[in-house]
């Protein structure tokens, strides 16, 4: 079936894509070549962008974006200053009001994060399909996508914060992150945001810096949350309800989300949340952080007395520093099993204790969606000769992770999945849902209800070998999977169950509950049953369908 110019952009994501041949396009023996130009049918354009299309206002000053297939694109928008200099370590601060309008019509800077060879192999890269531009300390920006502008509407807010652990990643990391389509189809404001990262975000300098480095262990999530007083203050002008605001993340945004729940100074600024394959139950400890950030302060050479000066050092050097620290703290000493840069539990900013571990902790009113895949670390998905693999040679695959324990947690494996092939089990192993399961757990004690999904969907793509790998669920919850196509492989197949998991999100960012005619009835998780919503081409609910197979990890 022939496909016309407008549906392939549209499907491939490049709806902009004709302004650069419009101008190749020869004018000789057009007279007038305005009303030319003014002669095409409106209709059917679906980009429009100009002096009077797109303009927003914020509490720092207007900004000029673009509509693109009826949804109104805001990029790259300040919601916080630039981090260089004084303000790196510091607490996000707001960025300076402007007089003349902004041009927000491209992606914001990533967050300083290690680029060599982030491109190294190609089949990562051809079904990632990553996305990348600058890298600069002056990465606090997000991305708004809304239906209307200051139009009196009160629409459900969405924001999205992206993967890649804490170290990196960035807000379009990949095309399925994109917020058109879901803004469309279910009439609500998707944002996304770009946050301070790795040693440039959690480096825990207040044992040696005292008292002006007492929060630099968790500058990003400080990020964060100074994204989520941006949307509170200004949403309003792009049709947003200020007061229905759901938070989703994936992996290590799945983390983000759960660390943002228990922190107290998020308190009153998110409704709903959705954590996906990923989530945090405790922060570092803050005797581990306080270490790393003493190797750090060495590895620099520098003492308390000329500490400010790692404010001075270029980004990428203070990287190399930071991580060389990390790996001479883990050659010479013994740290918590949760080592890094990451969150800290410094009982001010995040809880000393487990988030969520009482019926009132921050957080409990909060209903929670999460959502794990069945393969997420598929070690074959680039490997076919790994396709062929024995049970035997996945017990000596996972014995370096789980030791004697080995042949007893594959044969549970076995037991709980007895149509599985080797491969396959030995990917379920790596990919466990007892994280997820032990979040639920704690987060079901809560006042608020927490509703648990398992994605088994699997692509016609790379011989069968991707499986429910980790991200693909992503682009099915935004209503991406034609635009995600080296996930999906695009088409009608994983569109239908985009339609059923997209309506499901939407549902509950209105309601905090899931349950759509799309989908059979989704009851809220309960340790006693633990219903689980299995996603695939048909869906449906189990009760704690690994239950066996994840007990035999419960003691690892």
């Amino acid at each position: 079936m022939a496909t016309n110019r407008r549906e392939f952009l549209q499907k491939v994501g490049l709806g902009g894509a004709g302004l650069g041949m419009a101008a190749a396009i020869p004018l000789k023996g057009i007279t007038n070549p305005d009303k030319h130009i003014n002669s095409f049918d409106e209709a059917d354009q679906f980009l429009r962008i100009g002096d009077d299309i797109a303009n927003a206002e914020t509490i720092y000053g207007k900004i000029r974006g673009y509509e693109l297939n009826g949804i109104y694109t805001f990029l790259g928008v300040s919601y916080g200053a630039d981090t260089t200099g004084k303000n790196r370590f510091m607490p996000p601060q707001r960025p300076e009001p402007w007089s003349d309008v902004k041009h927000t019509i491209w992606w914001g800077n990533s967050a300083p994060q290690i680029m060599d060879n982030r491109y190294a192999n190609v089949h990562y890269s051809f079904a990632d399909h990553w996305n990348y531009d600058d890298v600069s300390e002056d990465c606090l920006k997000l991305n708004v996508w809304t239906p209307g502008i200051a139009d009196g509407k009160k629409r459900p807010v969405l924001v999205w914060l992206h993967g890649g652990g804490f170290t990196n990643g960035n807000a379009i990391e990949q095309d399925g992150y994109h917020g058109e389509n879901l803004s469309k189809q279910g009439d609500i404001v998707f944002v996304s945001i770009n946050h301070r990262l790795g040693p440039m975000g959690f480096t825990d300098l207040s044992g040696v810096g005292g008292e002006k480095y007492k929060a630099s262990g968790n500058v990003g999530m400080l990020d964060i949350v100074a994204a989520l007083d941006w949307v509170k203050e200004n949403i309003s002008n792009f049709g947003g309800d200020p007061d229905n605001l759901t938070i989703i993340g994936q992996s290590g945004g799945g983390s983000k989300v759960t660390a943002t729940l228990a922190m107290p100074i998020a308190k009153g600024k998110v409704q709903k949340a959705v954590a996906l394959s990923g989530s945090m139950l405790k922060g570092i400890d803050p005797n581990y952080s306080k270490k790393l950030g003493e190797y750090v302060m060495k590895e620099a050479g520098l003492t308390p007395a000329t500490l400010d000066k790692l404010q001075e050092v270029p980004w990428r050097t203070y990287l190399d520093i930071s991580y060389r620290a990390l790996e001479k703290m883990r050659e010479e000493s013994t740290g918590s099993s949760r080592t890094g840069f990451a969150p800290v539990a410094d009982g001010a900013y995040l809880p000393s204790g487990e988030f969520f571990s009482g019926p009132d902790s921050d957080g409990s009113d909060i209903p929670l969606m999460i959502c794990t895949t069945f393969h997420e670390w598929n070690p074959t998905r680039a490997n076919p000769e790994l396709e062929a693999i024995n049970f035997q040679g996945v017990i000596e695959q996972i014995k370096p992770r789980f030791g004697n324990q080995s042949e007893s947690i594959v044969n549970a494996y076995q037991a709980n999945f007895p149509e599985k092939k080797p491969a396959e089990i030995w990917s379920m192993i790596l990919s466990n849902r007892l994280s997820a399961v032990n979040t639920a757990t704690f987060k079901s004690k809560q006042n608020a209800p927490v509703y648990m999904a398992w994605f088994g969907w699997e692509p016609n793509l790379y011989s069968g070998r991707m499986r429910a790998f980790h991200c693909i669920d992503i682009c099915f919850w935004f209503a991406n999977t034609d635009r995600m196509y080296t996930h999906t492989g695009g088409g009608s197949r994983p569109r239908k169950l985009s339609e059923k998991m997209s309506d499901a999100l939407l549902a509950f960012m209105r309601t905090g509950n899931p349950n759509n005619p799309q989908l059979p009835d989704w009851p809220a998780f309960t340790v006693e049953n633990g219903e689980t919503m299995v996603l695939n081409d048909r869906c449906g609910v189990e009760n704690d369908p690994d239950r066996s197979a994840r007990l035999s990890l419960s003691s690892i």
